[in-house]
C-alpha cells in the first residue's frame, strides 16, 4: 500500500501542499484528480521520492520512499513530462532498465513492443510524444513494479492504445496485486478503472472515498412539484450542491443518503421524481463548485 501522511511543501513562500494525506490500498487503483495548480504533480514527485517534503511522510509497503533504493527498484513512475537519453534507441533503453530493475522481464518487453508496434531501433528523440509515452509505459511495465505511479498516462494516445495501456494495468493489479496511483484529467476513463478517488484542491485533500461509495452519497434528481408547493421549503434537510430550474422542473444535485432524499421529496407529493445517472466528471465539478463559481456560471 501507499501511505501519505500530513505532507506539506512550500516553494518561495507559496504552499503547494498542506497537510495532505492519501491512502492507497494494496492491489487497487487510486485516482488523484484536481484542477490545474491543485498540487497533483508536486504530490506525485514527493510520493516517488524526487522531492523532499517540508514535513510529513510517504511509505510504500511500510517503508519510507525518500532515498530508499530498494523501494525505488520496486516502483514505476511515468511523469507527464518525459525524459530519455537523447541518443538512445528503445532497445538500448531496455538494456539500461534491465540493469536497474531486478524484476525486469525481457519476454514481457518483447511482447509489449510487438503489441504496441514500436520500432526498437529508432532513436527515442525521433518518436512522437504519443510514441514516447508508449515507450515509457513498455519499459516501466516490463520492470514488473509493485507500485506504479502515473501522471497523465494516456494524454496524447489514441483510443486503441489507451485501452491497451489500461488492460495491462488492470491485469497486473488483478494478477500481481500491483498498487497504482494515477493522476489524470480524463475523468471518464478514470471512472471506469479506479477503485478509489481523491479530489485535491489548493494542495489539500477535499475528499477521499471509494468510487462506489462516493456515487452512492451524491445524487442528481429531476423533480416537478404542484404550483402549491413553495420553492423555499422543497429541499429542506438535504445538502444541496447545485440547483437549477427549467420551466416547472428542478434539476438538483444533493449529497445526502438516498433514504433521506426520497423522504424529503415524497413529503411534498411531486408530480415527477427521477434519479439520474451521475458521472465522476459531474461529481468533480459539483464538489469543487465553491472554488469554481465563475466556471460554474459558464457551464450551467
Amino acid at each position: 500500500m501507499i501511505t501519505v501522511s500530513a505532507l506539506t511543501k512550500t516553494f518561495d513562500g507559496f504552499q503547494a501542499l498542506g497537510d495532505l494525506t492519501i491512502n492507497v490500498k494494496q492491489g487497487s487503483i487510486y485516482g488523484l484528480i484536481g484542477i490545474n495548480g491543485s498540487g497533483k504533480t508536486t504530490a506525485l514527485k514527493i510520493i516517488t521520492g524526487i522531492l523532499r517534503p517540508d514535513s510529513g511522510s510517504v511509505t510504500m509497503g511500510g517503508e519510507a520512499v525518500y532515498e530508499n533504493l530498494a523501494i525505488k527498484r520496486r516502483m514505476g513512475f511515468i511523469p507527464d513530462e518525459l525524459w530519455f537519453f537523447g541518443s538512445y534507441k528503445l532497445s538500448e533503453c531496455a538494456k539500461f532498465y534491465s540493469k536497474l530493475y531486478p524484476e525486469w522481464s525481457a519476454e514481457r518487453y518483447r511482447d509489449m513492443t510487438e503489441k504496441f508496434g514500436l520500432p526498437e531501433n529508432r532513436k527515442l528523440n525521433r518518436f512522437s510524444k504519443g510514441m514516447q509515452k508508449q515507450a515509457a509505459f513498455i519499459l516501466t511495465m516490463s520492470s514488473n513494479p509493485d507500485f506504479l505511479v502515473l501522471d497523465e498516462p494516456i494524454d496524447g494516445l489514441d483510443p486503441l492504445i489507451r485501452k491497451l495501456v489500461w488492460k495491462y494495468i488492470v491485469d497486473d493489479v488483478a494478477t500481481r496485486r500491483m498498487t497504482v496511483l494515477v493522476s489524470s484529467h480524463n475523468l471518464r476513463e478514470m471512472e471506469g478503472i479506479c477503485d478509489s478517488i481523491g479530489i485535491l484542491d489548493k494542495g489539500k485533500m477535499l475528499m477521499e472515498r471509494e468510487l462506489d461509495e462516493l456515487k452512492s452519497d451524491i445524487h442528481k434528481i429531476q423533480v416537478a412539484y404542484p404550483d402549491s408547493v413553495a420553492q423555499e421549503g422543497r429541499y429542506e434537510g438535504l445538502n444541496v450542491l447545485h440547483k437549477e430550474s427549467k420551466g416547472s422542473i428542478d434539476l438538483v444535485i444533493v449529497r445526502s443518503p438516498r433514504e433521506l432524499v426520497d423522504s424529503v421529496i415524497y413529503k411534498n407529493s411531486p408530480l415527477l421524481f427521477d434519479v439520474l445517472p451521475l458521472s465522476l466528471e459531474e461529481i468533480f465539478i459539483y464538489e469543487l463548485g465553491g472554488g469554481l463559481s465563475e466556471r460554474m456560471q459558464i457551464l450551467f
